[in-house]
């Protein structure tokens, strides 16, 4: 019952038939350093020669713009600095009884790299007793400051020049296997001792590179290619770089229909509607496939396909989560970021207004709305450690939406791998520990507003974030323990990346050092989602890290190319996506031969079209459009659609009747599905959508049977199956012909083979058969309701439609992204 792209349509009617047996923006227009108001380039809007409308929807006063709030900490900052001055009489020295180990990269031997040579043998043989996990006798080769002074035996590992007073040589060099280390392993080879001395002989320079995610990306040189005539945009010319060096041939471009079912399923999230894709397919204008960009992005549902990901993200629920589930109202935030994204809300203003939009100098109720990523967090019963969860909870959300590391490694120690202490946890920590939200028992308290959708004139309370007048005290947590308290910490950021420019002991001076130009981290991880949202895999496969323990970008330059671009262009994430799809990469084939697929299994090198299963929520998006009853409402509370029954009702906790919307909210999109953690939709579950109990940065993409069980026969899938059928009927020109090929192309787009046309007649007629023999089974099927508002229709061959809509529904290609 697996969904495979290599079985044939007559698979999909057999594996039926078998089942069925069975605002006013916030200017910020970058912090010190950034571009200026007046070196932005013109709006989106205007680029794409006004095809794409950017409404204002909030309309409240004009809010300070954060990149003045920013400026003036900065300059009272810089006068309290000048103020103190330097006592130079307390200035630090070095201690006396320290030996300084002057490392000179002059003095180092060319052959032998620390990074390359050096590093590599210490990791092998001597990280497992002195390295990130245990400290034997005080020494640990992971950190460069242990090996050039004395460990807890008086002994110096490293003395660099000296190859006779380095401990460390000695040991791993030594006669006597009880002396000789690694203890207990097999010695270091001639080769690795070789090198160790050479290493040391040289100055023992410990000139590891940074790791490349931790330095600001720079625009590189203009890839070299031969094949001139392939690139559309200079995304192309770094794709075939890469596949001209590995010899590797580009596919071809993708047929029209393709290419108008992949742009309007990434952009959009629905299938294109049939005049659409006629209109295109006549339209031979050498900018046509510009045009349907800039309407799709242009349209109102590219915030509602968009969002999904974010609010993935977000951890964003409607319920509070653990045993009890209790239902919280946070909508109007799923609202905001949709609204946000129609708009086109610059990537900066975007992660300010999330971050600190309460903050802002009279700031609008839809920047404190914003707020509500931080208030996402799952909530447990428990009193005494629920509020320090929560708070841990934000800075690892923090940590991965913005900057791709994997921050929770540090809430009980140093992260073994990359530069963030435990300290640096707990100083970020400290800024969220000014919050003014508390939980009492399981009811989340705090501050709240009332706030109306953007959508709509339905206003509603909201959580939002708010600061005590007080901070609390914070302190290093022992081992990660909410109850045991080390040494206290001060509110800042983490230094390891780039200092922050101003104060940075609140929600604001965090923003803006992640929004500052010399983060490296942000617009790398900002692309690198993107691309993986088009493509299934990020240039960086670990979307989630970017530490050193994450996977190497396949694409380097690109992705450097692309995060300065995207500054560059007022960090648009509508410009930056048009500058993708528009690419002959991304309009290439998914087809190609088999020696290709053998030597890029993966696309990583993106050989082709890509090629992946849709997302959970679009998947039922698009058998709803088919079939005609998706509504297109925008925004507003949570909805509830049908549910196999026991789902929610019948949990040993956090029961919760389920009650099915009676109108058209049933059949809105998949983003508006109420979300609950502990008994998530049945069909989102099964297709890989989050519990949202944490943050998610990637989602699974499984093939199970339990999928095609659930596309023939959840409720949704079912309906929308009956009504595809009614849809036959009713829009063919009266032949079985056409109508089949009308099923067809309203889930696929592309116009039916002879052959397939043949198969499906076939289904058609045994089913016709079958169903005029058996009254009662087709007035089942179709249901009384569906059949007393279309008496006109004939029982048994609606019903019999309808078992051929539920193969079209089911087919791979419905639900995949070709």
């Amino acid at each position: 019952m697996w969904h495979r792209a290599d079985l044939p349509l007559g698979w999909a009617v057999g594996r039926l038939l078998v089942v069925l047996t069975a605002a006013t923006v916030l200017t910020l227009d970058h912090c010190r350093g950034l571009t200026s108001v007046a070196n932005r380039p013109k709006s989106f809007a205007s680029n794409l020669n006004n095809t794409i409308s950017v409404p204002v929807v909030f309309t409240k006063s004009e809010p300070l713009a954060a990149c003045e709030i920013c400026e003036a900490r900065r300059r009272a900052q810089a006068e309290r600095q000048s103020g103190e001055g330097i006592d130079s009489e307390h200035a630090a020295t070095p201690s006396a009884d320290v030996k300084e180990i002057s490392l000179s990269d002059n003095q180092a031997d060319s052959s032998v790299s620390f990074k390359h040579d050096i590093r590599p043998i210490l990791v092998a043989h001597c990280y497992r007793c002195h390295g990130p996990g245990q400290q034997e006798g005080g020494l640990r080769f992971d950190r460069r400051e242990s090996v050039f002074k004395p460990v807890e035996s008086g002994a110096i590992p490293v003395i660099a020049g000296h190859l006779e007073d380095s401990a460390l040589l000695a040991r791993v060099t030594a006669l006597e296997p009880d002396e000789r280390m690694p203890r207990g392993a097999p010695p270091l080879t001639f080769e690795e001792t070789s090198l160790l001395r050479s290493w040391i002989a040289s100055g023992a320079s410990w000139s590891e590179d940074s790791h490349w995610a931790f330095v600001k990306p720079q625009a590189p040189r203009p890839a070299l290619i031969q094949e001139r005539d392939w690139p559309n945009v200079a995304v192309d010319t770094f794709i075939l770089q890469r596949l001209e060096a590995d010899e590797i041939p580009h596919a071809a471009p993708a047929d029209r229909i393709t290419l108008i079912r992949r742009l309007s399923l990434d952009l959009i999230g629905l299938p294109p509607a049939l005049e659409d894709v006629d209109g295109f397919l006549v339209d031979s204008a050498p900018d046509a496939t510009e045009r349907l960009v800039d309407r799709l992005l242009a349209s109102p549902h590219f915030g509602e396909k968009w969002a999904i990901r974010w609010l993935d993200l977000a951890r964003y629920a409607d319920t509070n989560g653990f045993e009890f589930d209790a239902v919280r109202t946070i909508w109007l935030y799923r609202d905001w970021v949709i609204d946000a994204l129609n708009r086109d809300l610059p990537f900066d203003q975007f992660t300010f207004e999330q971050v600190a939009g309460d903050l802002i100098p009279d700031g609008t109720i839809q920047q404190q709305v914003a707020t509500g990523f931080m208030r996402c967090s799952a909530v447990a019963p428990d009193i005494i450690t629920n509020r320090f969860d929560m708070l841990v909870d934000r800075v690892n959300t923090l940590g991965t939406a913005w900057l791709g590391l994997t921050f929770s490694c540090a809430q009980c120690h140093d992260h073994k791998f990359d530069p963030l202490t435990q300290k640096d946890f707990y100083r970020l920590y400290a800024i969220f520990n000014r919050g003014a939200d508390e939980v009492e028992g399981v009811k989340y308290e705090g501050t709240t507003v009332a706030a109306m959708s953007p959508f709509s004139e339905m206003e509603a309370t909201t959580l939002v974030m708010s600061d005590r007048a007080r901070p609390n005290a914070t302190f290093v947590k022992v081992r990660g323990s909410a109850v045991v308290d080390g040494e206290q910490v001060q509110p800042g950021v983490p230094t390891f990346l780039q200092p922050a420019k101003g104060d940075d002991d609140d929600r604001i001076g965090l923003a803006c050092w992640l929004i500052d130009e010399d983060n490296p981290l942000t617009t790398r991880v900002a692309v690198n989602r993107v691309w993986e949202s088009l493509f299934g895999n990020g240039l960086v496969r670990t979307s989630d890290d970017f530490g050193t323990r994450g996977e190497a970008p396949s694409h380097p330059e690109l992705l450097d190319w692309l995060a300065v671009e995207f500054r560059r262009g007022g960090l648009s994430q509508k410009r930056l996506l048009r500058s993708i799809v528009v690419s002959a990469t991304y309009q290439q084939s998914p087809q190609v031969s088999l020696e290709i697929r053998e030597r890029d299994p993966l696309n990583r090198l993106c050989s082709r079209g890509p090629r992946l299963r849709v997302d959970a929520e679009l998947i039922r998006d698009i058998a709803l459009s088919a079939s005609g009853l998706l509504s297109l409402q925008l925004g507003g509370p949570s909805v509830f659609p049908w549910q196999p029954h026991g789902t929610s009702e019948k949990l040993e906790f956090a029961a919760f009747q389920w009650n099915v919307n009676p109108d058209e909210n049933r059949f809105r999109r998949g983003v508006y599905t109420h979300w609950k953690r502990t008994a998530l939709y049945p069909s989102f579950a099964i297709f890989d959508a989050p519990n949202r109990t944490g943050t998610c940065a990637r989602r699974g993409n499984s093939i199970t049977p339990l999928q095609a069980l659930v596309s023939l026969n959840d409720p949704v899938f079912f309906e929308a199956a009956v009504h595809l059928g009614k849809r036959m009927l009713e829009e063919g020109d009266g032949s079985i012909e056409s109508a089949l090929s009308a099923g067809f192309r309203l889930c696929v787009a592309r116009t039916p083979s002879g052959s397939e046309i043949s198969q499906l007649t076939q289904l058609l007629q045994e089913e016709l058969s079958r169903l005029t023999d058996d009254g009662d089974a087709a007035r089942q099927m179709v249901g009384d309701e569906a059949i007393s508002q279309s008496s006109h229709l004939s029982v048994s061959k609606w019903a019999a439609y309808a078992t051929v809509a539920s193969v079209l529904l089911n087919l791979d290609e419905t639900i995949t992204k070709e």
